[in-house]
């Protein structure tokens, strides 16, 4: 889909990362259901995850420290704008990423 709206290869390989960083948290903390939406609306790549998980991620004491956590950090580096929001049937995570002309 990125291909097709022209997003350039820098921006593709953020929005990848994004991606994957947030269906993966959805994967891990979000139970049963889990969506993604993905809109280029002007020069701004919306990345939308859903899940049904709770609204705050909680520490597992069965990963150590080092080994989880970092996922939000690099996406919040990666985009211009981030927000996670609670929803009746459980979370949202919105990243916006800024895509050259």
């Amino acid at each position: 889909m990125l291909e097709t709206w022209s997003v350039p290869a820098g921006e593709r390989d953020s929005a990848v990362l994004i991606v994957d960083e947030l269906a993966g948290n959805a994967a891990q903390y979000g139970h049963e259901r889990m969506s993604l939406l993905l809109a280029l609306d002007h020069e701004t790549l919306h990345i939308v995850v859903t899940d049904s998980g709770p609204a705050v991620e909680r520490h597992r004491p069965d990963i150590a420290p080092d080994e989880h956590g970092r996922g939000t950090g690099i996406v919040q580096y990666l985009a211009q704008s981030t927000e996670v929001r609670q929803t009746r049937g459980g979370r949202e995570v919105r990243a916006c990423l800024r895509c050259s002309p």
